[in-house]
């Protein structure tokens, strides 16, 4: 054996402790080992264990041995079966690995830089190896996921894996029978309060989930109370169908391209919340997740409460990138506030202009939409230029007008 390796394997009992230690310190899930010393014993056993499978295998370069990644995937059962969450076993993961690099790194200086042959087969090693053996603790993490957890909270961890981009990610959606598309349109539902998850909305959100093939999680809780349902909805059935798609558009920039099939899985989600809700959605492949998460979530907060009904739709940045400047800038939202507070004096004039501009100002559909004579439309529009001096059908109408809608309609102003 050379001398790095002999080194390591002197050092062996010496890193494992450092290892435990570093958990203990550093991984505030870890500090239930200072109260258990069983726990910590099995802990260290464990360090132990893959320093000497990585002195033994490395300088011929042997793979890791179904019995050996057993053992580690079994590190992983109980892991998670303390209770360990996604973010500590990836915390413990990068401690791991970034200690055993620096090991080989003390081991070197120790033999004065040691061989480079010596160095190139460790690294050689390491690196397939490491790989192999990260696998299998994260297949035994999500064995005991799968028997200890309902299938409601097995969807929230993928949703949440997938937006932090944490591998496990593709081991968690086999256990839920999810394929992982290239690209989903993370989409949120916000409301106005959270509501209480019970049961049956638990099972409705869970059925969604699973016949929708969409990975789904409540997100935190707003400053003014406010909740929100993230959904991920799938755009395709798979990557190997996104690989040969034409090259992406930015689909925020031209909402007509969301595909058709998204309104209806958007109507779907809002009849089981059953209760108004404003819904943004953003368009990413999957490492671009969490860019995407915090576009949606703003879109959200500028775009309409509306009613889980066949006008409830997913708004994009296009929908409402004047309402998110406007946010934006408090003297301008406080002047579109007077002028909604002047179309308060009515009748009805704030939800008939909301309908003359989403029938793109055809008077005939509008009134049809609202149930009334086009003389009676006319006469509210007129009443609307009356009040703001602003005539609803002109360039500046359009432009203030439909801000003073869709900011009312939103929630904002109290």
């Amino acid at each position: 054996m050379g001398s790095l390796f002999a080194e390591l394997a002197r050092q062996a009992s010496t890193n494992a402790r450092r290892e435990v230690e570093t958990y203990t310190r550093d991984i505030p899930e870890f500090g239930f080992l200072d109260k258990d010393p069983r726990a910590r014993a099995e802990t260290l056993e464990h360090s132990m264990w893959f320093r000497r499978r990585t002195v033994e295998l490395s300088p011929d370069n042997d793979e890791l041995t179904h019995a050996d990644l057993g053992y580690i995937a079994s590190m992983g059962e109980l892991r998670a079966g303390a209770g360990l969450s996604l973010d500590a076993r990836q915390r413990v993961l990068r401690v791991h690995t970034a200690l055993m690099l620096r090991e080989i790194n003390e081991a070197t200086e120790a033999q004065r830089g040691g061989g480079v042959d010596e160095i190139m087969r460790m690294m050689t090693w390491f690196a397939p190896q490491g790989e192999r053996g990260i696998s299998a603790y994260r297949q035994g993490f999500v064995r005991v996921l799968r028997r200890r957890i309902p299938y409601s909270e097995q969807v929230a961890l993928l949703a949440r894996s997938l937006v932090n981009a944490d591998p496990i990610s593709a081991e968690l959606a086999e256990s839920v029978d999810m394929e992982l598309p290239y690209r989903y349109a993370v989409t949120v539902f916000r409301l106005p309060g959270r509501p209480d998850v019970d049961r049956f909305l638990e099972n409705e959100i869970g059925a969604l989930a699973k016949s929708h093939q969409s990975p789904v999680m409540w997100g935190p809780e707003g400053g003014d109370g406010s909740g929100e349902l993230i959904a991920l909805l799938p755009l395709f059935n798979n990557a190997k169908a996104a690989e040969n798609a034409p090259p992406p558009v930015v689909p925020d920039l031209l909402p007509d391209l969301i595909p058709g099939h998204l309104p209806a899985l958007v109507r779907d989600f809002g009849h089981a919340l059953s209760r108004p809700c404003a819904v943004g959605t953003s368009i990413a492949a999957l490492p671009e997740l969490a860019e995407a998460l915090e576009r949606a979530r703003r879109v959200s907060r500028a775009a309409p409460l509306q009613r889980a009904s066949a006008r409830l739709r997913p708004h994009t940045l296009a929908d409402v990138f004047v309402e998110l400047a406007i946010s934006d800038v408090p003297f301008l939202d406080d002047w579109l506030h007077s002028v909604a507070r002047r179309l308060e004096k009515g009748p009805d004039l704030l939800a008939t202009l909301d309908a003359y501009y989403r029938h793109d100002m055809h008077r005939g559909a509008t009134a049809t939409a609202l149930n009334v004579h086009t003389r009676t439309l006319d006469y509210r529009l007129r009443r609307v230029r009356e009040l703001t001096g602003i005539d609803p059908g002109s360039t500046r109408g359009v432009r203030t007008l439909s801000a003073v809608v869709t900011r009312r309609q939103s929630g904002a102003w109290r």
